[in-house]
């Protein structure tokens, strides 16, 4: 992948559109610039890409290198002024026009998606914020897959969910938390956006929906709530004619006195993130982006608990939960160890960790020549084809990854412990058991 040296990735979800998820990734980006990170947003909303004209560089054109597309610079680093570069990918950018429609079916969708991921060239690149389409498509299934498979442990820090305070677009949210369960997509945490409307004259805050919705869901799901944002006119102005904007006199945003006269705020030549330092949603933002790198930079250096599969041994009998410290050279040992067993894979002649359906025990060995086998999707060849000896299922164990986290343990019909987030390796276990012969000791 073109991905190997970008630190961290967030993948910014919407149930429904029109909740201004394309605002939100904006702003994220351009806060974390702000915090002399660099950062990259990558747009995979096929059909609508709106990344390029939030950012105004619309009749920018991607250039080809020898490796790949170069990401296209919204500006670059400013170190005396402690601001980070910012690189933008669209599929916005290879429109021959503005106007022009994307009428794609679904397999051209994942092969632009999954393109997207292995031929743009990043650079040092310290967060990467993907821009997804509304709900849940091909595009979302394709990313998914392609991170989880490719990425390296701990680089897919999660999702930022956005929603509005509206009941039918929560509802429609907690779809998209279901399948961030469904995929093991760890969620970072829940933006309430148009919360309310900033009034351009005197810069009250008005609540023309309704307010706290996206709190009371992201409690009742167990996530982080990061916070509410409400409609500012000044921030449009700002996206769509580079206007600085300018508030009145006395206007207080988190105890700051932002107001400026016409004067001060008519100030040329400057990039649209220092512009942004003086809209009112770049405070609100800036308390956004330090819980958020708060909390990717704890999951990502600090220790984490990963319950691994129960391994049974013939005598003993014991379990443990392993304590894995997520070190540098932890992760590199990882990377290496999950390499050398896919190899194996590969080549037939790995020793994989079985489990005999209706014992909920495991064992550690090749199994017997014959026994019928439940697929797993990473080692489906690692195991014999012949299915003559009906001496009970063996299941390989799924690959998983120590940077993920702790999830609550289900069981399955055939005894298989695992975490919600292996949804289809449970519900292909699950059929196999109701077509199990009668399993005597686990021989």
């Amino acid at each position: 992948m073109s991905l190997s040296k970008v630190k961290h990735i967030v993948l910014v979800l919407s149930g429904k559109g029109g909740v201004g998820k394309s605002s939100v990734t904006t702003q994220l980006a351009l806060s974390l610039s702000l915090a002399g990170h660099s950062v990259g947003v990558l747009d995979v909303d096929l059909t609508g890409p709106s990344i390029p004209r939030m950012l105004s560089i619309e009749a920018e054109k991607v250039k080809q290198a020898p490796g790949g597309w170069l990401p296209v610079p919204v500006h670059d680093a400013v170190e005396e002024k402690g601001i980070g570069s910012f690189h933008a990918m669209s599929l916005g950018f290879l429109l021959p026009r503005r106007g022009d429609a994307v009428v794609w079916r679904g397999p051209k969708k994942t092969a632009m998606v999954r393109q997207f991921l292995s031929d743009v060239l990043w650079d040092e690149t310290d967060y990467l914020l993907i821009d997804t389409p509304p709900g849940t498509s091909d595009e979302h299934i394709s990313l998914a897959e392609t991170l989880l498979r490719d990425a390296r442990p701990g680089q897919v820090a999660g999702a930022v969910v956005v929603t509005t305070p509206q009941a039918v677009a929560t509802a429609d949210v907690k779809k998209e938390l279901n399948f961030c369960v469904k995929t093991g997509l760890k969620v970072l945490g829940v933006v309430e956006n148009m919360s309310g409307f900033v009034c351009p004259h005197c810069s009250e805050c008005t609540n023309i929906f309704s307010s706290g919705g996206g709190a009371v869901m992201a409690q009742e799901f167990g996530v982080p709530f990061l916070g509410t944002v409400p409609i500012d006119p000044q921030f449009g102005e700002l996206v769509e004619s580079g206007r600085r904007p300018v508030y009145p006199q006395g206007t207080q945003v988190h105890g700051h006195d932002i107001g400026k006269t016409e004067t001060e705020g008519e100030i040329k030549g400057d990039t649209l993130v220092e512009k942004y330092q003086d809209c009112s949603l770049s405070r609100i933002f800036s308390d956004i982006t330090t819980n958020l790198t708060a909390t990717i930079e704890a999951q990502t250096q600090g220790w984490s608990t990963v319950r691994r599969r129960p391994l049974i041994d013939d005598e003993a009998g014991a379990s443990a939960d392993l304590q894995l410290h997520l070190s540098s050279e932890g992760i590199n040992d990882h990377r290496r160890r999950l390499h050398q067993r896919l190899q194996n894979i590969k080549s037939r002649q790995s020793t994989v960790q079985t489990c005999v359906v209706g014992t909920g025990g495991w064992r550690v060995g090749r199994p017997p020549r014959g026994a019928p086998v439940m697929r797993g999707e990473a080692e489906t060849d690692a195991v014999n084809e012949n299915h003559d000896v009906a001496s009970g299922y063996w299941a390989p164990t799924p690959l998983f990854s120590p940077a993920s986290d702790v999830r609550p343990s289900v069981r399955c019909r055939g005894g298989l412990e695992t975490r919600e987030g292996d949804s289809r390796l449970a519900e292909s276990l699950a059929s196999s058991t109701r077509k199990a012969p009668q399993c005597h000791g686990g021989t």
